[in-house]
């Protein structure tokens, strides 16, 4: 057995004012957690012993714990220990702790990954002035449900690397396990694409941006070049940080719609052969990718690019919002809708996905897109994305395909968090506070029980067209991602009532961390 004994600095966070506060609630909830009598008590370095298998988890405790200011004893008789137990699921993992040591158990790093944080919380909850006062407990957990995911846009609005390593730490925290990066759009293409670069040198860029909200009118635009694109190098930074906190990246390449971007900057793409200009403007527009051979070959191209810069198991391709309007006149699409019989141009987009459905099967990765890829027949393996309210799913199990639930409604974190938006950032619109999030159940009472295994589990979703920096993001997804983890994670929520409290509890944690959140937790009207 290969394991590693190394010494490290607790991370005490000495300026938070916490007072041994001894609470041991976790976010999100564990499945089990029993506390017992006695405290892990330590005022020195304990000793971290771990199986390779362990090693990325272990590092980061190692990492985390050293920004701390203890002194180093490398007698120190306290210990966490990593052990390997096999019976256990791979999400899942034991936490044990007692006043001489704390022990985590896991199958795999992905269960330890989640014990670290759990671990973290308590640590970070239950310290003051270089003194670690741990009360002795027993968690058992898993998740309940195998998608955990939270979304990015950044086609309308983009932000630093930094920026998404820290929007990735912060899933991780909550034990989210996917990170869904929306990197195309019409009014930005932020991928590298060596073979067709003038995706990047046009289509990454706009000339002008809306000023104000989109239902202002008459429209006013600030008439400053907006910008740019992640690089390869860039790419695999921010999938390897993801990787080694348990987090998997979901490139999302749209098609056929959400593409003036990729028309503007290959004119030949769209159906019309005009040159158009990246959007300046939100909305949906018909400038979408013309249903041709050329096409084709061109987003097979940009396909054999993108596997190789991420290695998980989907690629998103998108599938909403594509006007038809110019299918409906265009004659190489009325050519195909001919020669394969279609009944229409819906039946023409199901051809489309299932096309690219096909080539992305062949390099060994499966599709995720939005639930308008039911329409005209939804293709043999794709997982559907539920955003336009639940029909969406509830159809797409019903034929045996498996679903993430991520309705508007109550999903999309672009939404207002307070009905008086008075003092609140500029917003798409509606209104989705805290509690209406903690409250959903991704399993719709009308789907059978037998067909509630198709449901993999739910997604936040954070469109950026009113986001213009970090903080802004910060501000719309926290604290109500807090409420998201627990619907995903959590086989036996509290009460609303006992997480508020959890969720003010962390306000202090969040200050450290530099995240702008909204400390208003909007209740429900009754």
């Amino acid at each position: 057995m290969n394991t590693l004994k190394i010494t490290v600095f607790f991370i005490f966070f000495s300026h938070i004012n916490i007072h041994f506060s001894q609470n041991n609630k976790i976010i999100p909830e564990p499945h089990k957690q029993t506390i017992k009598k006695g405290f892990f008590y330590s005022n020195e370095s304990p000793v971290i012993i771990t199986e390779y298998h362990f090693n990325s988890a272990a590092t980061l405790l190692k990492d985390a714990l050293k920004k701390l200011n203890f002194k180093s004893d490398k007698k120190s008789k306290k210990i966490i220990k990593f052990t390997i137990n096999k019976n256990l699921d791979a999400e899942e993992y034991t936490l044990s702790v007692n006043p001489k040591e704390i022990q985590i158990e896991a199958s795999s790093n992905l269960g330890a990954l989640h014990a670290f944080q759990s671990l973290n919380q308590l640590i970070l909850f239950n310290n003051e002035k270089g003194v670690l006062k741990i009360q002795s407990q027993l968690i058992n957990d898993s998740p309940r449900f195998k998608y955990r995911g939270m979304h990015l846009d950044v086609g309308r609005h983009m932000y630093s690397v930094d920026f998404i390593k820290k929007y990735i730490d912060g899933l991780a925290m909550l034990k989210f396990n996917n990170f869904h990066w929306h990197l195309t759009e019409d009014q930005g293409w932020r991928v590298e694409i060596e073979k067709y670069p003038e995706l990047n040198n046009i289509g990454s860029f706009r000339d002008s941006t809306l000023i104000g909200h989109y239902t202002d009118k008459p429209w006013k635009f600030d008439k400053t070049r907006y910008g740019g694109f992640y690089t390869k190098k860039e790419i695999n930074e921010v999938v390897r940080y993801a990787s080694d906190r348990g987090i998997n990246v979901i490139p999302e390449i749209e098609m056929p719609g959400h593409s003036q971007a990729a028309v503007s900057s290959y004119p030949e793409l769209g159906c019309t052969g005009e040159q158009v200009g990246v959007a300046p403007l939100w909305g949906v527009f018909k400038e979408i990718y013309c249903s041709k051979n050329e096409t084709f070959d061109f987003l097979e191209d940009i396909i054999d690019e993108v596997v190789e810069l991420f290695p998980g198991k989907y690629i998103h391709i998108g599938g909403d919002e594509a006007p038809k309007t110019n299918w409906k006149a265009c004659g190489n699409c009325q050519n195909v809708i001919e020669r394969e019989e279609l009944k229409d141009e819906h039946e023409l987009q199901s051809y489309f996905i299932t096309r690219m459905e096909k080539y992305i099967n062949s390099k060994g990765k499966q599709i995720i897109g939005w639930d308008e890829i039911l329409e005209g027949g939804l293709a043999p393996n794709a997982t559907v994305m539920s955003w336009r309210g639940i029909s969406g799913g509830i159809e797409a199990a019903k034929m045996d395909h498996e679903v993430i639930m991520t309705p508007n409604a109550t999903c999309y974190l672009d939404h207002y968090q307070a009905k008086d938006t008075t003092n609140e950032p500029l917003a798409i619109g509606g209104y989705t506070p805290i509690e209406e999030i903690y409250n959903y159940e991704p399993i719709p009472d009308e789907l059978d029980e037998s067909l509630h295994k198709y449901i993999i589990g739910a997604q936040g979703n954070v469109w950026t067209e009113y986001m213009k920096t970090r903080k802004q993001v910060e501000y719309m997804v926290f604290p109500r991602i807090f409420a998201l983890s627990e619907v995903v994670w959590s086989k036996n929520k509290p009460s609303f009532e006992v997480f508020e409290k959890k969720v003010i509890d962390f306000f202090p944690i969040l200050n450290d961390m530099d995240i702008n959140y909204s400390n208003h937790l909007e209740r429900l009207e009754e």
